[in-house]
């Protein structure tokens, strides 16, 4: 039996009440307005493995916007659709040691962006996404996502009121800049593109199904596009923060500042958390000490 497929309500109750005794120590993202809505005590899990075997725990119904977790489902997407060596043309594989919107990292890389996690990378990928407009881009890219993955994942019109209302001028600056370094066609549908795509939300199963498609071999994706996202999701998924983690979890994960945290487990499953509140890189906190503990007790590192 997997290891993950062990696994009882009972243990997952106590690693998650360590979890939150630990969501104090975090705080939502400030910028938008709409995600200090959510209560600081959810934390919902829910875990896919290979058999088919689904495991829950907490407040599960609740809706999140994926925020920079779809970075990952973006890079996938190109991937499958334009090759690899097209995208990388594009962006980097650099770990980057600057918070995630760092205009000052973009410069001093000459305005190419270091990888797709951070968001000169994420924006510059999203001018490239099929479709005419914004609205055609994230509606073929939420359907691809959800036919091949069997989840229910939609835009949150409200959410995306919220971001555009407080619209990020780091975000901004960064286009500017990618567009002078002629990396975007269109600064306003790069952008509006972006803010849709983190705006698609779901529920916890939502995103442990997403998870589930980078987890093991299936018909539908290519075998090395899959390892380069998981390879990419290691080395930068958690922003400055990724190379600790590495060594404390071992994992693939990838985060975002609407609480939702994704870890794959190679050839067993993926582990779907979320929390709301973040620590000061912007990863939310109960979610990475659940997925440690996890991680430890069942020895889960990719690294034996």
């Amino acid at each position: 039996m997997k290891r993950l497929e062990k696994l009882t309500t009972t243990k997952l109750s106590a690693w998650v009440q360590l979890a939150k005794t630990q969501v104090e120590r975090g705080q939502f993202a400030d910028r938008i307005p709409r995600l200090a809505l959510a209560d600081p005590s959810w934390f919902a899990v829910h875990i896919c493995c290979e058999s088919g075997k689904n495991i829950s725990f907490g407040d599960t119904a609740c809706v999140f916007p994926l925020m920079s977790v779809i970075k990952t489902f973006s890079l996938l997407y190109l991937l499958e659709h334009l090759g690899a060596e097209t995208i990388f043309g594009w962006v980097g594989v650099e770990p980057s040691d600057a918070p995630f919107n760092s205009l000052e990292q973009l410069i001093s890389d000459r305005g190419h962006p270091r990888n797709p996690m951070i968001n000169s990378g994420a924006i510059t990928l999203a001018d490239k996404l099929p479709g005419k407009d914004a609205n055609q881009r994230t509606l073929l890219f939420c359907q691809w996502l959800n036919q091949l993955a069997g989840c229910k994942l939609r835009l949150d019109e409200e959410m995306l009121a919220s971001v555009r209302l407080s619209r990020s001028t780091a975000n901004k600056a960064i286009a500017n800049y990618l567009a002078q370094a002629g990396h975007l066609e269109n600064i306003e549908t790069a952008l509006d593109t972006y803010e849709q795509i983190c705006c698609i939300a779901g529920q916890v199963e939502d995103l442990a199904l997403l998870g589930k498609l980078l987890a093991y071999e299936n018909s539908y994706l290519s075998s090395q596009n899959r390892r380069i996202v998981n390879a990419v999701m290691l080395t930068c998924g958690l922003y400055e923060a990724s190379a600790e983690f590495a060594v404390r979890i071992g994992l693939p994960m990838k985060s975002g500042i609407g609480g939702g945290l994704v870890a794959i487990v190679p050839g067993e499953g993926a582990i779907a958390c979320y929390s709301p509140t973040l620590d000061i890189v912007g990863n939310p906190v109960a979610g990475l000490v659940f997925v440690e503990a996890l991680a430890q007790e069942l020895q889960l590192s990719i690294f034996g």
